[in-house]
């Protein structure tokens, strides 16, 4: 898990302690599950509808030593 500090008007947290306390749960659990509830809502990455559009050499795959050593990808 990763730590992160959020600052919560007087009456959030007032709730927050008593929803948590309601539930049997603690806080920062209940500010999880909320937030993860949020967070799957977000919008997700856009997925690559083509592969190999663009311009490049052609026998990457079959001679990759030979392009890394020619300094392939470097502009």
């Amino acid at each position: 898990m990763k730590k992160t500090t959020v600052y919560l008007e007087t009456e959030v947290d007032r709730d927050l302690v008593r929803l948590a306390k309601a539930e049997g749960k603690s806080k920062a659990e209940v500010i999880r599950e909320a937030l993860a509830a949020r967070a799957a809502k977000a919008p997700k990455r856009p997925r690559v509808k083509a592969i190999a559009v663009g311009r490049g050499p052609g026998d990457v795959a079959e001679d990759v030593d030979r392009h890394l050593s020619d300094g392939f990808g470097r502009d």
